[in-house]
């Protein structure tokens, strides 16, 4: 496979005046648009003093697109008309290529490259999966963990998938640095994960977090958390109602831009630090327009012995309201303009720009407790999937709002809802008035029943139950067919 090299000419001057096919490819910038113009116009901030001299170095560029790019580039002085110094013949590093980039790149272990100043420059396929980075659909994400002069500290952030195309947006801060803050960090993400696992409430969420931290000072084993002290902000995005549901204990309130307004801070009101206790945390919903952008951020971004809070605080709303063509660019413009070069805390910033799943893509039938409707409900599900044109997978779809309903029928409780979302995956809800949540079992030879929610679970890619203010919802997902 042939493999373009970018490379770069750039005169005494600081003007470029040749662009390879390979620099095209990278950076999207044609050569009309850049031959004759100064290099420095493609930074997107300030080149380390001594990059030339040292012929090698990691200099932030500004891709076509907005978003920023850190390459790993290689200057070559070469000579003009009797040996003076010509300029520089510049590479970048191709990514993705060679056995060093292949290993790190399929190693079953998260690892991260950092530059000096504990910024991410490379991340593997496994850290990013622990990152929570992969695309959602309910919100375009930018995330920009920064470090500070004390070193790699607790910050840090999440974005994790929820059912019914819901998402939960998480960032939380342990006090300190060092490995301490940074191991206790690692066991409440965890956590966290497991908690938001269930499908619980924010409010709740932080109650079972806060008596995990409790109990891990009561034992013994966590008193690095009460000594250090610990803050999240845990946040649930639905892109079908378009609702944001969020709790803090101890976090600072995020930052909410509906389009074509003003940034403002969302009235919040905060639970005490994680292990206090003592307080209840309370729930804040809203609802949101799509486009709308959400920014959730460690106290570091707008505290510190060098920031007036009001000041900082006022600096980030004016910026999240700039135009940007992406989230990653609007993100790091938000960090210049509010940030210092080096911060003396570390910071987690996350933005979330909203999506919404309209009509069209989501349809809902109420269902009558007899079983009589329930071939009606699958009736109304293939037409639906007819109308989608994902023949393809009516047959499964059949079966599982088949089941889904008959057990809802049966033993459940009115009133019975059936929706059918159609996002990345085409996903399947059941909704009734009981609280009693469904658990696999295996059925015996000689039984009649039993085998519905088995069935359920292996003809779909994954299942699962979740508790709502007036009852339960029973969910199934399964991948859409390939076009």
């Amino acid at each position: 496979m042939e493999h373009l090299v970018p490379t770069a000419v750039i005169d005494a001057l600081g003007i470029v005046t040749a662009w390879s096919e390979g620099a095209q490819k990278l950076t999207g910038h044609r050569a009309e648009e850049i031959v004759g113009r100064p290099a420095a116009s493609l930074l997107a901030e300030q080149m380390p003093p001594g990059t030339f001299d040292a012929q090698t170095g990691v200099v932030a560029l500004r891709h076509r697109d907005g978003h920023r790019m850190e390459l790993a580039l290689t200057a070559g002085p070469v000579l003009g008309p009797a040996g003076r110094p010509g300029g520089h013949v510049v590479t970048a590093a191709l990514p993705g290529h060679g056995l060093a980039e292949h290993a790190f790149q399929q190693a079953s272990m998260s690892m991260s490259v950092f530059d000096t100043r504990q910024r991410y420059l490379r991340l593997n396929e496994k850290a990013c999966q622990v990152l929570g980075i992969p695309e959602k659909a309910a919100v375009d994400v930018a995330h920009l963990p920064c470090g500070s002069l004390a070193g790699i500290g607790g910050d840090w952030f999440d974005v994790i998938p929820l059912s019914g195309s819901r998402v939960a947006l998480v960032v939380g801060d342990v006090v300190g640095h060092g490995i301490q803050s940074s191991a206790t960090m690692g066991r409440l993400r965890t956590a966290v994960r497991t908690l938001a696992d269930v499908d619980l409430a924010p409010d709740e969420l932080l109650t079972h977090l806060d008596d995990l931290v409790t109990h891990l000072v009561a034992d013994g084993d966590g008193g690095e958390v009460a000594e250090l002290g610990a803050t999240c902000l845990y946040a649930v995005y639905d892109p079908v109602s378009r609702r944001l549901s969020l709790a803090a204990a101890g976090h600072p309130a995020p930052a909410v831009a509906l389009p074509g307004a003003d940034a403002e801070l969302v009235p919040l009101r905060a639970g005490p630090p994680l292990g206090v206790g003592g307080l209840p945390f309370e729930a804040t919903e809203l609802e949101l327009p799509e486009g709308s952008l959400v920014a959730l951020y460690t106290d570091g971004l707008v505290e510190g012995r060098d920031l007036d809070v009001d000041r900082a605080t006022g600096r980030l709303l004016r910026a999240l309201t700039t135009p940007a063509d992406t989230t990653d660019a609007l993100c790091d413009r938000l960090l210049k303009a509010v940030l210092d070069e080096q911060p003396g805390d570390d910071v987690a910033l996350l933005l979330a720009r909203t999506r919404a799943l309209g009509a069209d893509r989501v349809a809902t039938w109420d269902v009558p407790p007899d079983p009589a409707h329930v071939g009606t409900a699958r009736e109304a599900a293939i037409d639906r999937l007819t109308a989608w044109g994902l023949q393809e997978i009516a047959f499964v779809t059949e079966l599982v709002v088949s089941e889904l309903v008959t057990n809802a029928i049966r033993y459940g409780a009115p009133p019975i809802q059936l929706r059918l979302i159609r996002d990345r995956a085409l996903i399947c809800e059941v909704s009734d008035g009981s609280s009693t949540s469904p658990h696999l079992r295996r059925a015996h030879a000689f039984d009649e029943g039993g085998r519905g929610l088995l069935l359920v679970a292996q003809l779909t890619q994954r299942w699962g139950s979740r508790q709502t203010g007036g009852g339960k919802t029973i969910w199934a997902e399964q991948p859409l067919p390939e076009e």
